[in-house]
């Protein structure tokens, strides 16, 4: 059981890195951690909080993803055609760098990809390269910081799950 316990700690140790990381399925990994630890326990009482936390936690990620990079956006400037044209270039980023590069193409891919889109699709609607570079930097740092948020919230679930389980594991 002790060893099943850390198991599942890791991989929410995996979850957390991909709440950062796009690449890496973040706060659903730690959702699935904790629903193996409600099955393994046979009552989902025990893990109530914990898996009410990282159901809230996934819904609001979603909307800081969607929020932060229109923040970005709008602050540097932006427009449809900048945000367009980052959702392409991670598109094409991931896609296209994997054959290229298998181990790291898909990562790199996540960095370059919106920026470059970003770049791109801002220059082909105002044909300034200055705004266009701007505008495609503000949607990055707008992900990034998305990316950042959802990461501190990826901790809080599982230091709920910790503290709601530790003593299961761990008896006094």
């Amino acid at each position: 059981m002790l060893a099943l316990y850390w198991s599942l700690v890791a991989v929410m140790v995996v979850g957390i890195i991909g709440a950062v990381v796009p690449a890496i399925p973040g706060t659903s990994l730690i959702l699935v951690a904790i629903l193996i630890w409600g099955a393994v326990q046979g009552s989902f009482s025990s893990i109530g909080l914990p898996l009410i936390v990282a159901i809230t936690v996934l819904i609001m990620g979603i909307g800081i993803d969607l929020l932060a990079t229109y923040w970005g956006a709008k602050r540097a400037g932006a427009s449809k055609w900048g945000q367009i044209g980052a959702i392409v270039g991670l598109v094409v980023g991931i896609l296209g760098l994997l054959p290229a590069l298998p181990v790291g193409g898909p990562l790199l891919g996540i960095l370059i990809g919106p920026l470059l889109g970003a770049i791109i699709g801002e220059y082909l609607f105002q044909r300034d390269f200055k705004l266009a570079l701007k505008a495609g930097i503000g949607i990055v740092v707008g992900s990034v910081i998305g990316n950042l948020i959802q990461g501190v919230l990826a901790i809080a679930v599982v230091g709920v799950f910790l503290y709601s389980t530790w003593g299961q594991v761990f008896p006094a």
